[in-house]
């Protein structure tokens, strides 16, 4: 796509952006400078422990407002932000709860977790950091004033995750129409899933992780308002295919690319006029992209 078009495209949804009332200027809309918004990835994870707080403040004193994160269900019901479905890469698990194996994150419960040292394994001055709550993390978010785009990770191994995400998110105040409206997304891989969050509040905005055949676009368009694929896997047609479309909030659908961490790759991403990047690096892309 070139940038003249890119620039009318964004002119486009803006437009229609203003003619329609839900939800969400900031999450729906580019910024100000028509650049690509930026995510960074499980918090800045370049600098700082994975989905740690740690991560979430090198994104904040990068000057990043949106942080992406992954949550997960621990055996007794609590929502807590790792992306793998086990404990071994990230974290102590393997010594101090010898003979749990595989560590699935599902068969520990809060508190067990709570122990574990989820930063020595990305340098010894992280160590300590913790495998944070929902709850923790949406309150760091809160005091750093940032955004969050949420990930439900593995669906299919936690019935009911969608249904106490958005218990813990109203909890916390993050449905309220000021959250909902300009700092909230919540994404997955499992297509069944985004459609059981649109389905239990049509407010939120939704994304699905992938990169459907062009064909079966609209089908996803009835309950998510964001395609959100690989970068390998995607070329300015197949971008313009999907903003072509209006998703379930009647705006252009938006397209946000993974995980991009290097200046020529989001240079090219923004080319093809992607609306967002995700990435481990997220001044590099800041920078290569503004």
């Amino acid at each position: 796509m070139s940038v003249r078009t890119a620039a009318a495209s964004v002119a486009v949804a803006t437009l229609l952006g203003a003619c329609v009332s839900m939800p969400s200027a900031h999450a729906q809309s580019p910024s100000a400078q028509g650049s690509p918004v930026v995510y960074a990835h499980r918090g800045a994870s370049a600098y700082a422990p994975e989905n740690t707080l740690a991560a979430v403040d090198a994104a904040d004193r990068l000057g990043i407002d949106w942080v992406e994160n992954d949550v997960q269900l621990t055996r007794d019901g609590v929502l807590v932000v790792v992306h793998d479905t086990t404990l071994s890469r990230t974290t102590d698990a393997e010594e101090v709860f010898p003979g749990r194996a595989p560590w699935a994150v599902k068969d520990f419960t809060a508190a067990e977790i709570a122990k574990l040292d989820a930063g020595s394994w990305f340098g010894a001055r992280f160590a300590g950091a913790r495998v944070p709550t929902l709850t923790q993390y949406l309150h760091r978010l809160e005091r750093n004033h940032q955004k969050l785009l949420l990930e439900i990770k593995s669906p299919e191994i936690y019935p009911g995750i969608e249904k106490e995400t958005l218990r813990v998110l109203r909890r916390e105040g993050w449905l309220d129409r000021s959250r909902v409206e300009h700092g909230l997304v919540v994404q997955s891989f499992g297509a069944e899933s985004v459609k059981t969050v649109h389905a239990l509040r049509p407010d939120v905005v939704t994304g699905f992780l992938g990169t459907p055949a062009v064909a079966d676009l609209p089908s996803y368009a009835a309950f998510t308002d964001q395609i959100n694929p690989s970068y390998t896997s995607v070329g300015p047609d197949y971008v313009a295919a999907v903003q072509k479309l209006k998703g379930a909030h009647g705006k252009p659908l938006r397209v946000n690319t993974w995980t991009v961490n290097d200046a020529a790759d989001a240079s090219r991403m923004a080319g093809f006029g992607v609306d967002g990047i995700i990435t481990n690096n997220p001044d590099v892309v800041r920078d290569a992209t503004g």
